[in-house]
C-alpha cells in the first residue's frame, strides 16, 4: 500500500493523467478493473478561475469511488494556489502539479516540464499550492529538460522542503518525449534521496514490467499510462501479479467487445452521445486494435456519429 499524507491507497497500482484520455468515464472503467489511484486529465488553472465549463469538467471528481487526484498546471504561485482551493472543494483527494507535460503548447509558457528550468518559480508554486488547501500535494516530473539539465534531485528536494507528500518520476527528459528506453536508475536515485513515496512511470506495458520496476528500483507504486489504452485489463493484471502474485489470463476478444460498450455508454452518460461518441473514436479503435477485420473498419469507427453506428461496428466483430 501507499500512504500519500493522510490517504491510503488500496494497492500500489496508479493510472496516469492523460490529456484527452482520462475523463470521468475513463476512470470509472480504470477504478472497476481495482486501480488504486486514478487521475484526471491535466486542467488549467486560469481555465478554472475564469470558471471554464470545459475546465471544471475535467476537474471534476464528484460522485466516484475512490480518490481522484486532480492534476493542475500553470506558471503563476498565486493563480496555482486559486486553482488548487478550487479543485479542492470540488473533492480532489490530492492536488497534483503537473511539471512533466511536454507538449510545445504547455511548455511555450513556461508551464508543465519547463518548470524544471525554473527552480525557485516552482518552489514558490509548491510553496503556495501546499499552504493554499488541506489535501495532499503531489508533483509529477521528468528526469530534466534536456540531458544537459537533469534536475530532478534538486527539483525534488525543493518539493519535499514544501511539504510535498509523493512524487511521480517519469524518467525521461523533456526533449525525449516518449522515445528511447525510460531511465528506472533515476527511478532508484530519487527513491533513495526523498522520504516520501516516489510512483515511478515509464515503459510499463505489461504487469511484469510493473513488478520489474518496483524489484529494480524500490519505488513505492507503479504509473500505468498508455499500456492501458484499449487495455484497461492491464490494471487488473497488475494488481493481481503485485500484490497478490497471480496472474491473470488475457482478456476474451468478446470481454475487450463488453468493456468497449460500457466504456461508450459511460461516455455517453457524462457527456451526452454526440460528443461521447465523437470523443470514443479513438479509444473504440484501441479497443479493436488487431482484431480480425477491425483494420477495415477503421474508417466506419472515424465517421461513427451515433451510438447505434458504434454498437455495429462492435458487435459485428463478436459474429
Amino acid at each position: 500500500m501507499i500512504k500519500i499524507g493522510n490517504l491510503t491507497l488500496e494497492n500500489r497500482v496508479v493510472a496516469a493523467p492523460m490529456a484527452g484520455i482520462t475523463d470521468r468515464a475513463f476512470r470509472l472503467i480504470l477504478k472497476s478493473m481495482g486501480c488504486g489511484l486514478v487521475f484526471t486529465e491535466m486542467v488549467s488553472d486560469m481555465g478554472l478561475i475564469y470558471n471554464s465549463n470545459k475546465s471544471r469538467q475535467i476537474a471534476d471528481p464528484s460522485g466516484e469511488s475512490g480518490p481522484v487526484a486532480v492534476q493542475i498546471f500553470g506558471s503563476n504561485p498565486e493563480t496555482m494556489a486559486q486553482a488548487a482551493q478550487i479543485v479542492e472543494t470540488m473533492g480532489a483527494a490530492i492536488i497534483d502539479i503537473n511539471m512533466g507535460c511536454p507538449t510545445p503548447k504547455i511548455v511555450r509558457n513556461g508551464e508543465g516540464a519547463a518548470l524544471m528550468l525554473e527552480p525557485e518559480l516552482s518552489r514558490k508554486i509548491i510553496r503556495s499550492v501546499v499552504a493554499a488547501v488541506q489535501v495532499p500535494v503531489s508533483i509529477k516530473m521528468r528526469k530534466g529538460w534536456d540531458v544537459e539539465h537533469c534536475n530532478y534531485l534538486q527539483i525534488a528536494d525543493i518539493a519535499v522542503a514544501e511539504g510535498v507528500t509523493a512524487i511521480t518520476l517519469h524518467p525521461r527528459t523533456r526533449m525525449q518525449f516518449f522515445s528511447g528506453q525510460a531511465d528506472w536508475e533515476a527511478i532508484t536515485a530519487l527513491k533513495r534521496h526523498v522520504p516520501v513515496p516516489v510512483i515511478g512511470s515509464g515503459d510499463i506495458s505489461k504487469a511484469e514490467d510493473a513488478v520489474a520496476m518496483i524489484a529494480e528500483t524500490g519505488c513505492d507504486g507503479v504509473m500505468i499510462g498508455r499500456a492501458a489504452l484499449g487495455n484497461p485489463f492491464i490494471i487488473r493484471e497488475t494488481v493481481a501479479l503485485l500484490e497478490h502474485g497471480h496472474k491473470i489470463s488475457a482478456p476474451l476478444q468478446t470481454e475487450k467487445i463488453n468493456l468497449a460498450i460500457r466504456h461508450l455508454d459511460l461516455a455517453i452518460e457524462n457527456k451526452g452521445e454526440s460528443i461521447a461518441v465523437r470523443e470514443m473514436r479513438k479509444h473504440i479503435s484501441w479497443y479493436t486494435k488487431g482484431m480480425p477485420g477491425a483494420a477495415r473498419l477503421r474508417d466506419r469507427i472515424n465517421h461513427a456519429a451515433a451510438r447505434k453506428e458504434m454498437m455495429a461496428i462492435l458487435t459485428g466483430l463478436t459474429e
